[in-house]
């Protein structure tokens, strides 16, 4: 004898869909008329649906980036600058260095340094 409810049939193709169009569980749930927790379980323990959802979040990234490469080719420079970060490793951070005389080292002494700290120590350990 079957235990509980009759499983509830899923338009796997429909999940690909909304799967690709990068849908949460909550939204998913929502256009197929079934509580999130039904997602979540289908997610674990029915395969047919696992590979619907997951490749239509694959193919959803993929027509993504395929659009922003578009864009990119476009010439549209805020798109170039954000891939180049992603995907070449480029950042917006600027190094700065700060020298002594002629370029050399900044001379410090130890006791200066040894001095400068218990200053900075003493400066926070006062009440204002």
């Amino acid at each position: 004898m079957a235990r509980g409810r009759p499983r509830i049939k899923i338009d796997y193709k429909q999940v690909e869909q909304l799967a690709a169009m990068q849908c949460t569980d909550e939204e998913i749930a929502a256009v197929l008329g079934v509580e999130r927790s039904t997602i979540k379980r289908r997610k674990k323990d029915d395969d047919e649906f696992c590979t619907a959802y997951k490749k239509g979040k694959e193919r959803g990234k993929a027509s993504l980036r395929r659009m922003q490469f578009k864009v990119a080719e476009g010439g549209n420079a805020t798109m170039l600058i954000w891939l180049g970060k992603q995907y070449l490793g480029q950042s917006d951070k600027t190094q700065q260095e700060i020298s002594g005389p002629d370029g050399g080292p900044i001379p410090v002494t130890l006791d200066e340094l040894q001095e400068r700290f218990r200053n900075a120590r003493d400066s926070q350990e006062r009440p204002d």
